[in-house]
């Protein structure tokens, strides 16, 4: 069992500065998609909105509820997520997931800041929070696949 020294550790000044400097923060007045994503076990929420053109974010907005993981991982999508493809997030998620669970190195650029999350790694229930923004952002880019949009 974890103390509350590691909780403590855990939450390190990287991360509440990044969870304190949100990025795309907004939501979007016209968004392609939509889609907001819970987390029963934390009770976190995020919504996220994406406008694409030619199989690229060229407009990201969110609305964040979360503990200071998920606003931290929100904003490092923010960061990151302009000009992505769907495949680019897709390989964001493989690897943001594999170094959660399976001890897997950092995500690649420009997803790279979640380095300073990888302490979470050994708090299970937090994996959840951390992973909601970019399975909103996934799950937008296959709403946009399933409605037929040109993407």
């Amino acid at each position: 069992m974890q103390s509350e020294t590691d909780l403590i550790k855990l939450y390190s000044g990287k991360i509440l500065q990044m969870a304190a400097d949100p990025i795309y923060r907004e939501r979007l007045s016209e968004p392609d998609a939509s889609v907001t994503k819970r987390s029963p076990l934390c009770g976190s929420a995020i919504t996220v909105d994406i406008n694409v053109k030619n199989g690229i974010i060229t407009h990201y907005g969110q609305d964040v509820r979360a503990c200071a993981l998920g606003q931290a991982s929100s904003t490092i999508i923010g960061k990151a997520i302009i000009g992505r493809s769907l495949k680019e997030v897709s390989k964001a998620y493989e690897e943001l997931s594999d170094m959660l669970t399976n001890n897997g190195p950092t995500p690649s650029e420009p997803f790279d800041d979640f380095y300073m999350l990888q302490p979470a790694s050994e708090y299970k229930n937090r994996h959840a929070s951390i992973l909601l923004a970019i399975e909103a952002t996934l799950a937008a880019f296959q709403q946009i696949a399933d409605g037929d949009k040109q993407f």
